[in-house]
């Protein structure tokens, strides 16, 4: 039967966070998730543009998934939205800020027919 021997090292830990950090971050992600929803709800009225979220995407967008942006648009369901980002090589976790010039450039390509 073999041992192992494993020598003891310290794990890896995220810095601790005061109680005011914390609070902020939380603060930070709520107000992203609040203007993502409102921007979806855009989105679905014709108010705001899918192609210049996709091209000029804001800060609070970059880290939102293309899959689910798309979904969002009137028309767009989870077929037509797949069919685009596979046309565009682009993966269904993929985030808009994520997105290669190729990717950005074809996706909007394809959408503005």
């Amino acid at each position: 039967m073999a041992t192992t021997t494993s020598t003891s090292k310290p794990a890896s830990q995220t810095p601790e966070r005061s109680l005011d950090q914390r609070m902020e971050a939380l603060r930070r992600a709520n107000e992203i998730r609040s203007r993502r929803a409102q921007l979806k709800k855009d989105l679905k009225a014709g108010r705001a543009s899918i192609t210049q979220v996709i091209d000029q995407p804001p800060d609070f967008v970059m880290t939102a998934k293309v899959f689910d942006m798309l979904m969002a648009v009137p028309k767009y369901g989870k077929v037509k939205a797949t069919r685009f980002l596979n046309t565009c090589r682009i993966s269904q976790g993929k985030t808009i800020g994520g997105l290669s010039d190729r990717q950005r450039s074809e996706l909007l390509e394809l959408l503005r027919r």
